[in-house]
């Protein structure tokens, strides 16, 4: 596979960017313990957005609004991946496969996490794919789970590390 072995760029920075600033010890946990496996040189980052008081504006108007904290936390030269059910499934090998192309193009990663009411289309129209983990709605505590998980499992197909067995 591409990546570390060519040695074209031996390291990715994942920044999450996830709207939501309290979760369950549970979530935290199981987070932080996916997030420590990973190197150095595939370090994920966590950046919490602030949910909108959700008595102030109606659902359009707080994606709005959490949208654009969000895209004020991207950088122009980041690779944006917006999470979404309605986005394309992929497998955990097609996934170590993207992370190596991004990686050998040298952009740093971004995914994009919204807030109970989704992200907003600006959000959407800024990312370079969407990707869909499930096509059932899943507490975004646990999306963070999920991708911290996956982003560990594909550091191991690409470094052939026995982590994953698929």
């Amino acid at each position: 596979m591409a990546g570390v072995a060519d040695g074209l760029r031996d390291n990715l920075t994942t920044r999450l960017i996830a709207v939501g600033d309290r979760q369950p010890r549970w979530v935290v946990e199981a987070y932080e313990e996916y997030a420590k496996r990973l190197p150095r040189q595939f370090a994920i980052q966590l950046t919490e957005i602030p949910p909108q008081n959700r008595k102030t504006a109606h659902a359009e108007k707080i994606r709005q609004l959490e949208g654009e904290r969000i895209l004020q936390a991207i950088r122009s030269s980041d690779r944006v991946v917006a999470l979404d059910e309605k986005g394309k499934s992929c497998s955990t090998l097609e996934f170590a496969e993207m992370l190596s192309r991004w990686q050998d193009a040298g952009s740093d990663l971004c995914l994009l996490i919204g807030g109970a009411d989704g992200l907003h289309d600006e959000c959407k129209a800024r990312a370079d794919a969407t990707l869909s983990l499930s096509q059932m709605t899943l507490p975004h505590g646990l999306v963070r789970v999920l991708i911290a998980e996956q982003l560990y499992r594909a550091w191991s197909i690409m470094n052939g590390h026995p982590y994953h067995r698929g």
